[in-house]
């Protein structure tokens, strides 16, 4: 569908045109973050939520669904001042544009969402975030540590997915807070001791999890701040980063090795499922077993044509198209000869004039050695070419020659023909009273069947 509208002769339903500018609006503008006033709001018994944001010059539809609100905890009535977060899209059945939010929060919280823009702007510009220096995950990690509240909703959904998915996997459990004082402190600590667990008599972990659930900007700044930052950047293991919902980011999110939406996605990350494995595998092996059954195929038929091809049953005329072709290849080779020594006499007159021009004698002399050594190495060349073309020629004449029927009859062999030509491989094939030719080395001989 995409391109229709730069071709008048197609026709477009309204539903049809409508999406097309949905996929526009999703594709070129997507995820952003407005600040305005809210205006209309209606809550349905549903729990999504209709409003209008607007300012000074312009209004924005919007609707946030249940979900969004709930997690997002701010009250919305009209008047307020607020910074929405969300996707810009259509709602196909009135044919109007809208803002999906996701996320919301009152004006006055936008000096946390500067802080937070300048220190991702300070880390970018010094290549924190760069993907050349992120590690890359282990798809079999046989150590996991968890870094996070031992207590909390996340560590287990976690502890779930693993032994589900991956019981082969070692946990480890770093406990330290994710939320209130200390939580920068305790992070910074855990992957610290991580990063030298033999000198705490520790297995040292293949990846590092730092994650906690959802919250509001304010819970989850500790992941925010700078020192923790670093010390991600600097770990030498591999960190995930797993804070918050799908819809949160945070400065770990983006100096981690990676970054998982949920803690439950982190999970699902490190530890492929054992029945997916399993059926990937047995996919794999009916892929190759197919795969070989093919080329075996390819290679019968191959050798059931070379069997049946005309170099078995019309030897002769395989020997004269070949002679015809280095016919052919000589007489090309012969022009191409001419052409190429005719074009170098032409740079040697060129090049003679132009040392005649500037008179220097030693150059001249050196300049007609080199040009006399090259032609001479080019007839050598071509020499040596045409003599390998020429053996080349007379081996696959011998080949051809061995092959055929002279040579068959050159030891003693035989072959019969009816009277008119067709051969013969069977005694059924003919009747008492029937002229049979025989061929010979030397001649054939015509006999006449009895019985």
């Amino acid at each position: 569908m995409r391109g229709c509208m730069d071709t008048p002769d197609i026709v477009l339903t309204v539903t049809q045109l409508t999406r097309e500018i949905r996929e526009v609006l999703e594709g070129h503008i997507g995820s952003v973050r407005v600040e305005g006033e809210i205006s209309n709001h209606r809550l349905q018994s549903s729990g999504h939520q209709y409003f209008t944001l607007k300012d000074a010059g312009a209004q924005l539809s919007c609707v946030m669904f249940r979900g969004s609100a709930t997690r997002s905890g701010v009250r919305l009535t009209d008047g307020a001042q607020i910074q929405v977060f969300g996707d810009i899209s259509v709602y196909e059945q009135r044919g109007q544009y809208q803002m999906v939010v996701k996320q919301v929060q009152m004006k006055g919280q936008g000096s946390l969402q500067a802080r937070f823009e300048a220190l991702k702007k300070k880390l970018f510009e010094e290549g924190l975030f760069d993907q050349d220096y992120k590690q890359a995950i282990p798809k079999f990690p046989r150590v996991v540590a968890l870094v996070t509240s031992p207590t909390g909703a996340a560590i287990q959904d976690m502890l779930n997915i693993l032994t589900r998915r991956a019981p082969w996997v070692r946990v480890m459990v770093f406990p330290v807070r994710v939320q209130g004082q200390g939580v920068e402190r305790e992070t910074i600590r855990a992957i610290e001791v991580l990063n030298a667990a033999a000198q705490f008599g520790l297995p040292r972990p293949d990846t590092i999890v730092i994650g906690r659930g959802g919250g509001s900007i304010e819970d989850m700044w500790a992941y925010n701040e700078e020192s923790l930052a670093r010390a991600i950047f600097t770990s030498r293991i591999p960190i995930i980063s797993a804070v918050g919902h799908e819809i949160d980011f945070s400065i770990a999110d983006f100096v981690a090795d990676l970054r998982a939406p949920t803690p439950s996605a982190a999970a699902e990350l490190l530890a492929p499922d054992v029945a997916e494995l399993r059926r990937y595998f047995d996919s794999t092996s009916r892929t190759l077993e197919a795969r070989v059954q093919t080329i075996l195929e390819h290679h019968e038929r191959v050798l059931d044509l070379t069997a049946k091809g005309t170099l078995m049953h019309e030897p002769e005329r395989q020997i004269q198209q070949a002679e015809q072709s280095v016919d052919d290849a000589e007489s090309r080779l012969t022009g191409s000869v001419r052409e190429q020594l005719r074009g170098l006499s032409d740079q040697v007159t060129e090049q003679q004039q132009v040392l005649m021009r500037h008179h220097p004698r030693v150059m001249i002399s050196e300049a007609a050695h080199r040009v006399q050594s090259s032609a001479e190495k080019i007839r050598q060349v071509l020499e040596h070419r045409l003599v390998r073309l020429e053996d080349r020629i007379k081996a696959r004449a011998d080949l051809i020659r061995n092959l055929g029927p002279e040579s068959i009859l050159s030891r003693g062999f035989s072959f019969t023909m009816t009277e008119d030509g067709r051969s013969l491989q069977n005694a059924d094939q003919v009747h008492a009273g029937d002229v049979l030719v025989t061929r010979l080395q030397q001649g054939q001989v015509t006999s006449v069947v009895k019985d």
